[in-house]
């Protein structure tokens, strides 16, 4: 359900009223079912929330939505577009059940509404978003995040167009430390796996192109810059070529997106948050999907956040749950052939 403050609710309940929806997977929802209510009436629907307590205790239908509670009560009474603890809770409460569902194979796959990192942290968890506690629930200290955008009119690649990130929520100042050839390696190697499952399953039998991104301008200018293509970068992207992969790289950021996009490459590994979301999401903001690396289940999410701004309008969009949920739908079976949750990363 994701933070109950913001548009995770109401964009869950929107898309339950979508035959197409149904047509792509058999939904089940993990959170609040007094907060799922309230969802419903403010899209104008009629669709009955029903808590059950297995996945397979009643079938969903367009008119019929089975929720398994993860609610301590509390969830209900966070006010609309604003940080709470309680909304933070609720969030991590939901996802903790959620991954237990998946873990234990009673779902195929997980789709996560946006949390409120502020709120989060606010429950004093020590970990700044679902990346990470991800990681931790599923003991897969290797996760990274992938934003992927489906191809289309804004990608010309074969699968589409995935970017991972060799940090994440971290601050721009310490991520030069952070740095070092066996995580973006790690990263590489995980990007290329995931990738070349899609191709493959595409009937696709050339392996993935990779190019990994530089952190300084102009990819260092031959240390001018900054020393980090010299001293990390290559060194990791000799590596992973010297592992057989196909990849390139420290490239300048500037243009690496662009290149990639016009389908140079198939994936491209960021150093760094906004150096992969911002390039990506200019591309696709509403059709991108969050996809998590690493672990040994499948688990996709929007690439937006709770957009307080919008939350409890409703004028949230779908868009963005709607992909994420058809590309949980996509992955699903293919989750024992994704060999990278506990082989080649590790």
């Amino acid at each position: 359900m994701g933070d109950p403050a913001g548009v995770g609710p109401e964009t869950i309940a929107s898309l339950w009223a979508e035959k197409s929806f149904h047509q792509t997977c058999q939904g089940l929802v993990v959170g609040s079912a007094p907060v799922l209510r309230r969802a419903v009436a403010l899209t104008g629907s009629s669709i009955e929330v029903v808590e059950v307590d297995s996945p397979q205790e009643l079938s969903p239908s367009p008119a019929l939505m089975p929720l398994i509670s993860s609610d301590d009560g509390e969830a209900a009474d966070v006010p609309a577009a604003t940080v709470d603890p309680r909304g933070g809770q609720a969030a991590y409460d939901a996802l903790l059940v959620a991954v237990e569902l998946a873990l234990r194979n009673d779902v195929d796959a997980i789709t996560t509404a946006p949390l409120n990192k502020a709120a989060l942290a606010a429950t004093g968890l020590p970990l700044p978003g679902h990346t990470e506690l991800l990681a931790q629930l599923c003991h897969a200290p290797n996760a990274a995040m992938m934003l992927y955008l489906p191809p289309g009119k804004s990608v010309l690649g074969r699968v589409g167009l995935g970017v991972t990130h060799a940090t994440l929520h971290t601050p721009l100042a310490h991520v030069s430390a952070q740095l070092n050839p066996q995580r973006i390696t790690t990263v590489t190697q995980l990007t290329h796996d995931f990738m070349q499952q899609l191709l493959i399953t595409n009937n696709q039998d050339q392996p993935p192109r990779l190019g990994v991104a530089a952190l300084n301008p102009h990819a260092g200018e031959q240390g001018l810059f900054g020393l980090e293509e010299v001293e990390t970068i290559g060194p990791a992207v000799a590596q992973s070529q010297a592992a057989g992969l196909n990849v390139s790289g420290p490239l300048p950021a500037d243009t690496l997106l662009v290149r990639a996009a016009a389908g140079d490459f198939d994936a491209v590994v960021a150093m760094y948050h906004d150096q992969g979301h911002i390039a990506l999401k200019l591309l696709g903001m509403h059709e991108a999907v969050n996809i998590t690396l690493g672990l040994p289940i499948i688990r996709t999410s929007v690439a937006h956040g709770t957009a307080f701004d919008l939350a409890w309008q409703g004028r949230a969009q779908i868009t963005g749950l709607k992909q994420a949920v058809q590309t949980a739908a996509t992955l699903a079976p293919l989750r024992h052939q994704l060999a990278w949750n506990q082989t080649s990363s590790s």
